[in-house]
């Protein structure tokens, strides 16, 4: 099983423009999630896919691969695809599971991306994989920015949504709060096929694009892993992740 790591990233977030380029600990918070997908054995091979000539020019003076793509993209997905597509032209080899890293995560682990691909080796109908996480607070429960998910049994989403799901309203002292991490590995045809499917109408209603995938009828297979990484959305969130990273011991190993 081949697999590469696309992660997309643009200057224009609505909710923090710029944040690619954020600086934690003096590096870009785009440079933080290149060089700690790079560490992860199981990747053959890192790129960042971006419609930014900074961000591009960036990721070239650290050796890394970046791809220039559309800047018309509404979803990562899609300029995830994109980038697969023209990176697959010019090597000439075509990938089996590509995973979608978000340019936002500047505390993954590259053990992180390992415990999202390990569901397809042992699952032919696993088409795509994210990862989830126990929330410890019922303030990050009731964050916006934050994807909350209920899975069922088969460790399958049922459903993801920005409010609290499930309800902490019908007398439970204690409800699962679980949060989508957005490391998302997809099989190469799925991937392409994901971005033919007609958006949906919860897809728009929760902003979250794998609602689509459900609502088609089909199956987002969840993994746990409670590493302790936070997203960044806001500056809040920046300097809350930059003391968090203080002392990371994979800091040190960047090169």
């Amino acid at each position: 099983m081949k697999a590469i790591a696309i992660i997309p990233a643009r200057m224009n977030s609505s909710r923090y423009p710029g944040k690619p380029m954020a600086k934690i600990h003096g590096i870009p918070m785009i440079g933080h999630c290149f060089y700690r997908v790079k560490m992860c054995i199981d990747i053959k091979e890192v790129y960042v896919a971006t419609c930014d000539d900074e961000i591009f020019n960036y990721i070239e003076s650290i050796g890394g691969n970046a791809i220039m793509t559309s800047n018309t993209h509404e979803r990562a997905s899609d300029r995830t695809a994109e980038a697969m597509v023209k990176i697959e032209k010019v090597t000439g080899e075509v990938t089996d599971i590509v995973v979608m890293v978000q340019g936002d995560e500047p505390m993954i682990t590259p053990e992180m991306i390992s415990d999202a691909l390990g569901p397809f080796e042992n699952n032919d109908a696993i088409n795509v994989v994210n990862l989830m996480a126990n929330m410890e607070s019922i303030e990050e429960f009731e964050d916006p920015n934050e994807v909350k998910v209920v899975v069922d049994n088969a460790s399958n989403a049922v459903y993801f949504s920005r409010e609290p799901i499930p309800s902490r309203k019908k007398g439970y002292s204690s409800v699962p709060m679980l949060k989508q991490v957005c490391v998302i590995p997809f099989k190469r045809d799925y991937l392409l096929k994901f971005n033919q499917m007609d958006e949906t109408e919860l897809e728009r209603i929760e902003s979250v694009d794998m609602m689509r995938i459900i609502e088609h009828g089909e199956k987002v297979h969840m993994v746990l892993n409670n590493t302790p990484t936070y997203a960044v959305d806001t500056e809040q969130d920046k300097i809350k992740v930059e003391s968090l990273m203080s002392g990371d011991p994979l800091l040190i190993k960047y090169k």
